[in-house]
């Protein structure tokens, strides 16, 4: 009965969608006050439609009904209930249910919280919306339903991938929709102003929160991803260029870019039309990356399905919406003509620039995701590119990002001197200096990746700080930091947060050590200045899996530290075999161990790797997480807060 309840749901979402994407729009042109106000409780009533559909899936998973498909396929009734509740998200259908959810809940926030948009514009962006949904609702009913029966139900199921039985991929997937599909909110806000044909500092203040709720998910899924290929997939690493990480990452490229691209319509309405096309490229890439997850055009280990069938509908999808706001834009373009005059030393410049670094960087890695592809269809030649092409030609462009940020931020608007600017940085930029130095004399005469990463990072934290301190001016009283705004103090924090991500990145790669040997019981080894003792492994029977863990003694000096316990797991069910990496995590560093096959003589395979500042790079995101919620809570970006409201019978132009 509650499966027939959340399919009945979701069907009804369907049209309450198709009429939320029409009669909003039919509304706003003949400016009828109950056609626009219908997008409101047309917004609000398909999120809990929604959110009662992807309850009973939840209820499905939960309580092992195997007479439904989806829950056989990805379920087991031994599965821990953590894997139960994520397992309804961990497969194609149940994750595309969680995303029109998702795209739904931002659409009832802009109907709850959007009073301050004026009546035609919100009823436009809910329209927006609603079309978006309404096309993934009918691709999810038509080609992917989760409410779809088995005839003959089995006793059990055949269990989640093991490598999703984890609890930083089990929240990974909804903070990362939180940021894909936040960023529909843009595009939709986008696609309003382009049929109003107008952009202005207002829009600019309602899109940006909107754009940075959606980067600060999108940060946050990405750190969560890396941290759980870090220390589930025994690799030692924390990205590998993979397309579906490049999926994530090229959305949240396009999403910096705009942030700072809508500061300056804001500040000066300038950029309106570079502005206007960032908001339909970054949630463009979001479909592309969905297009990817589903399509199997691109192996990767993070795919959900391998159906061609879909992702053809995917990219149909795209092209629609994508291509349509495109279309709309080239017809609306020439009316977002900016007058605002502007120096080449100035802070408008920079943020040029820092647009121009951002997203040509999304560009490289959007060349080298889908070259693979591209090769083998018009050359029928199989190529594979990988972290060489991507560290070559993307680190280039962080870099110049890295050096001029903190000079940008520094820069007056319309009219600056840059010189004045780097002498206030001098502080940080000494700093910077002394730090490279140090470790270039520490590595003795290695790569110049450690100096140069530690050599950004001081850079960036210093240049933030210099630029909050620069808010109390010459009067020392630092008490008046508190009442400096906490958009600014959030602009500082993401700032440092990158800094500290960009060092750490670059000293693990480059003070990396590795070892690969096979050990027998008892047997010892070292590794940099660490001991290793194999004392035993033994055989453990988890709730749905079977584990070799090992027991391995680190010490230093003579004095023990700590036992690691790396494990080579086996999900018979699945019949699929997993590695749990035992890692001992310090301030600096990390010491990450793998157990491999075990040999014929009795001993096993052991990689050991030693990971400088590992742990700076999860640090640097949530810095910069925390960041944008600072700035979020900031009144002057909160969504509740911005211009009036315009009094609803008041006649709309077509030139609005």
């Amino acid at each position: 009965m509650i499966t027939e309840f959340g399919h009945f749901a979701l069907t009804l979402a369907f049209f309450v969608a198709l009429l939320q994407s029409i009669a909003p729009l039919i509304g706003a042109h003949l400016n009828h006050y109950g056609l626009m106000a219908f997008a409101r409780l047309a917004a609000v009533t398909q999120f809990f439609l929604l959110i009662g559909s992807f309850g009973a899936l939840i209820h499905a998973f939960v309580t092992s009904d195997f007479t439904l498909r989806l829950v056989v396929l990805n379920s087991h009734s031994l599965k821990p209930m953590l894997y139960k509740v994520s397992g309804s998200w961990g497969n194609h259908e149940g994750s595309m249910l969680l995303w029109v959810l998702i795209l739904s809940l931002f659409g009832a926030f802009a109907a709850w919280f959007g009073q301050n948009l004026t009546d035609s514009f919100r009823a436009r962006a809910l329209a927006v919306q609603g079309g978006i949904g309404f096309a993934f609702i009918g691709f999810i009913l038509f080609t992917s339903n989760p409410f779809e029966r088995v005839d003959f139900p089995p006793f059990d199921g055949q269990d989640l991938n093991p490598l999703l039985q984890d609890p930083g991929l089990a929240f990974h997937p909804p903070f990362l929709y939180l940021g894909y599909v936040g960023l529909s909110m843009a595009f939709s806000f986008a696609v309003a102003a382009l049929i109003e044909g107008r952009v202005d500092a207002a829009w600019a203040r309602w899109v940006r929160p909107w754009t940075l709720a959606a980067w600060v998910f999108l940060t946050i899924g990405i750190a969560l991803g890396s941290w759980w290929a870090y220390y589930e997939l025994g690799w030692g690493g924390f990205w590998f260029w993979d397309p579906v990480e490049n999926a994530s990452f090229m959305p949240w490229l396009l999403a910096v870019a705009l942030l700072h691209s809508a500061i300056v319509v804001e500040k000066r309405e300038s950029l309106k039309s570079w502005t206007i096309l960032l908001a339909i490229l970054a949630f463009g890439f979001s479909l592309i990356g969905t297009f990817i997850v589903r399509s199997g055009v691109l192996t990767s280990v993070h795919a959900f399905a391998n159906d061609p069938d879909r992702g053809v509908i995917i990219l149909g999808i795209l092209t629609l919406f994508v291509g349509g706001a495109l279309t709309l834009y080239a017809v609306r373009a020439p009316m977002m003509q900016s007058q605002a005059i502007f120096s080449i030393k100035s802070r408008e410049t920079a943020l040029v620039l820092n647009n121009i670094l951002l997203a040509v960087s999304a560009f490289v890695v959007f060349v080298g995701t889908i070259w693979p592809l591209v090769a083998e269809m018009l050359f029928d030649r199989k190529l594979s590119v990988g972290p060489p092409f991507f560290n070559l030609a993307f680190t280039p462009f962080m870099i110049v990002l890295g050096v001029i940020l903190p000079v940008g931020a520094m820069l007056p608007w319309k009219r600056g001197k840059i010189g004045k600017s780097i002498i206030n940085l001098r502080v940080p930029f000494v700093a910077a200096l002394a730090c490279a130095g140090l470790a270039w004399a520490i590595q003795s005469g290695k790569s110049l990746q450690a100096p140069v990463g530690l050599f950004l990072g001081t850079w960036l934290v210093f240049g933030a700080a210099t630029d909050l301190l620069s808010r109390i001016s010459k009067s020392r009283d630092f008490t008046r930091l508190l009442s400096v705004p906490r958009a600014d103090w959030g602009k500082s924090l993401a700032h440092s947060g990158l800094g500290v991500t960009m060092f750490a990145i670059a000293g693990m790669l480059a003070w990396s050590e590795e070892d690969i040997r096979v050990v027998m019981p008892n047997d010892k080894w070292s590794v940099g200045q660490f001991d290793f003792t194999l004392s035993t492994v033994r055989t453990v029977l988890g709730p749905n899996y079977q584990a070799d863990v090992a027991e391995i003694i680190l010490s230093q000096n003579g004095t023990t530290i700590s036992m690691l316990n790396p494990e080579k797991r086996f999900y018979p069910v699945a019949k699929m075999p997993t590695t749990e990496a035992g890692i001992d995590y310090r301030l600096l560093r990390d010491v990450y161990i793998v157990l491999g096959d075990s040999q014929d003589n009795g001993g096993w395979t052991v990689r050991t790797y030693i990971k400088p500042l590992a742990n700076w790079i999860w640090a640097g995101a949530i810095i910069m997480a925390f960041g944008g919620f600072l700035s979020l809570s900031d009144r002057r970006l909160r969504l509740g807060v911005g211009t009036s409201r315009r009094d609803p019978t008041a006649k709309v132009s077509p030139a609005e």
